[in-house]
């Protein structure tokens, strides 16, 4: 096995806001073990307790960070229970957080080398609290393991992650194509599961449609100032995704519709 060698950054994606001190403990405790540890805020606005918005987020951005960074995502509705803590090691790559399928976008596009269950409790915040491993478990932990501690060291390694399902496009046929709605962002834009390696998106400027509640999306644009303002249209964003836009104005709102919501592409 090829091991990637821990670097000094640790990032944070949390859902515990900016309002309580919970982001700011978490980083004390790390910077107390670690005092040369980078620390970087990827968010901690994800909606509460919502697993699937965090493993977006998580998979939209890791690989933007130098080999050998330290994710720790700590979006943990079963805090206290007998979910278990773990650490993830690929290629490139650490993860730390519950395992309740956070990092399973993740691991579609980073193989995974081995994870371990984090059970040894020298390694923790003391006293550990019940319902806040964010600080007594996974920042620790981090910092340890940015301080050169080896992933075995910090308990036994497991095989049976926690995979949250994950909404696929279908083929309808020769022509036709299901997808989701599977974020909105802060702008209102609909972001889908249909990229281009899904459907050959070329053709939706030759007459295809996209439909989505009732409405009819016909135009597919490269950028958002190409459309006129208060145009409904698409265009493939920076994570290669299709997104449903309206220029100036939020498509959530105008269309009524938000995660989940169906699209159909149909090609002419």
């Amino acid at each position: 096995m090829c091991n990637v060698r821990p670097s000094g950054v640790i990032t944070l994606l949390t859902d515990f806001g900016l309002a309580d001190f919970f982001v700011g403990a978490m980083k004390g405790v790390i910077l107390s073990i670690h005092r040369e540890a980078v620390i970087v805020d990827l968010t901690h606005l994800i909606p509460p307790q919502d697993i699937y918005a965090a493993a977006l987020t998580l998979a939209d951005c890791y690989a933007t960070f130098p080999e050998g960074t330290i994710h720790v995502a700590v979006v943990d509705p079963g805090v206290g229970s007998e979910r278990r803590a773990v650490l993830l090691e690929t290629a490139r790559y650490f993860f730390i957080g519950p395992d309740n399928g956070l990092f399973t976008l993740v691991l579609e596009n980073e193989p995974l080398q081995r994870a371990i269950q984090i059970t040894v409790e020298r390694f923790f915040h003391h006293p550990v609290s019940r319902t806040f491993h964010g600080r007594d478990v996974f920042a620790p932990v981090a910092a340890w393991l940015a301080r050169g501690v080896s992933p075995s060291e910090f308990g036994p390694e497991v095989s049976d992650l926690t995979r949250l399902p994950i909404p696929r496009v279908e083929r309808l046929g020769e022509k036709r194509w299901r997808g989701q709605v599977i974020h909105v962002d802060r702008f209102g834009n609909l972001i889908t599961n249909v990229t281009a390696r899904d459907v050959p998106l070329e053709a939706v400027r030759q007459g295809g449609r996209l439909l989505i509640n009732g409405h009819e999306v016909s135009a597919l644009r490269t950028h958002y100032q190409e459309a006129a303002p208060g145009e409904l249209f698409a265009l493939v964003g920076s994570t290669g995704r299709v997104e449903i836009a309206i220029r100036e104005g939020s498509a959530a709102t105008s269309l009524g519709v938000g995660r989940g919501a169906t699209v159909e592409i149909l090609l002419p």
